[in-house]
């Protein structure tokens, strides 16, 4: 296997009633645990590079490049993707460096230059074999559709998918960013509403603040890919404070180490639990 378009991955996930897991990549160590677990369980896995990683380290090309690399070397469909791109330059470097999904960001926009800009970013990725991920233009900043109180409507999703032609939406259904508590409660009367309504697979942002019993729930409703990072930040941050804690060394593999390797655990749990909900 090796890296793969977005759409072929979700439209298998989509057809069997499975949801694919998103996890974000801020270091090598964390590209390096989605491909072990993607391996363990025998399913395929989203590498997702955001644009505040890219700013993080100062250019898309190394973090992209390494996380390509062991994509190549999985035996599993790895998706390497740009999440929350509002830089349509960027979006151009990432299919000029050969990612194979983008999350283009318009949220900021007025609601029509984010349907006119998110068409354009559609046909460019098209003619390069890239899938596109946008959400609607709600003002807010990342948070966007996510913010807290806001629900899409299922019509408005629908007209979106069609002003635009992407091949996946992520709607707001109650979760939100960066949440560390896991407390948050999906509407999963809207998912099923939006899954009848929109002819696309839905995405859900934000879902580290969503128990496990509502992840299952999000999938069985409609939802299919399934964005998780500061969850498994706090997993990283928790094993590599322990090690220290238990050990204290100078050398980062002992630490960086035992950090990689609890998310791998982590993530293959969370691949499972949407892979058979």
């Amino acid at each position: 296997m090796t890296r793969s378009a977005l759409t072929p991955v979700l439209a298998e996930a989509s057809a069997a009633g499975r949801g694919v897991a998103a996890f974000n990549v801020i270091q090598l160590e964390h590209a390096e645990a989605y491909a072990a677990a993607a391996e363990r369980v025998s399913l395929p896995v989203v590498m997702q590079i955001s644009e505040n990683c890219v700013r993080y380290h100062g250019s898309l090309a190394p973090i992209a490049a390494a996380t390509l690399a062991i994509a190549d070397a999985c035996r599993q469909p790895v998706v390497v993707h740009l999440d929350h791109a509002e830089d349509v330059a960027l979006v151009e470097q990432a299919v000029r460096l050969g990612l194979t999904s983008v999350m283009f960001d318009g949220s900021t926009l007025p609601d029509d230059e984010n349907r006119a800009v998110t068409r354009r970013v559609v046909e460019l990725c098209r003619a390069a074999g890239v899938s596109v991920e946008a959400e609607l233009g709600e003002v807010g900043g990342k948070d966007g559709v996510h913010a807290p109180g806001v629900r899409t409507d299922p019509a408005d999703a629908a007209r979106f998918v069609a002003d635009t032609g992407v091949d996946a939406l992520a709607v707001a259904v109650g979760s939100s960013h960066a949440m560390t508590d896991r407390t948050a409660e999906l509407d999963t009367d809207l998912i099923a509403a939006l899954r009848d309504s929109v002819p696309v697979p839905l995405v859900l942002h934000g879902s580290s603040g969503v128990p496990d019993a509502g992840l299952v729930a999000a999938v069985r409703a409609g939802m299919t890919k399934v964005n998780i990072a500061t969850h498994l930040n706090q997993v990283f941050t928790r094993a590599m404070t322990a090690r220290l804690e238990a050990s204290p060394t100078v050398d980062t593999r002992k630490y960086l180490g035992a950090a990689r390797d609890a998310v791998t655990d982590e993530a293959a749990r969370l691949m499972r639990l949407l892979a058979h909900p």
